[in-house]
């Protein structure tokens, strides 16, 4: 006969006893663009103003802010609900 060598955890929740959500919840106010369009946008920043050294962290930041403000007015105008 095998004997278990741990005894089942009672506490435990399967699958079927979590609720699935089927939408993502995002509050729309932490809109954090992806590191890959920040990467993006910062390094044509840095191309168009001479591709000069020792000002990556400006571009990041630069190219940050100017892709939640996109996002800022599009979502004023409503075009992310746009389906």
């Amino acid at each position: 006969m095998k004997h278990d060598k741990y005894p089942p955890d009672t506490n435990q929740k399967t699958a079927i006893d979590t609720p699935s959500k089927t939408v993502v919840d995002m509050d729309e106010r932490n809109f954090v663009p992806s590191p890959d369009e920040v990467a993006r946008r910062a390094y044509f920043s840095y191309v168009n103003q001479g591709s000069s050294s020792g000002h990556e962290v400006q571009h990041w930041l630069a190219a940050e802010a100017e892709l939640i403000a996109e996002r800022d007015r599009t979502r004023t105008h409503g075009f992310h609900n746009k389906t």
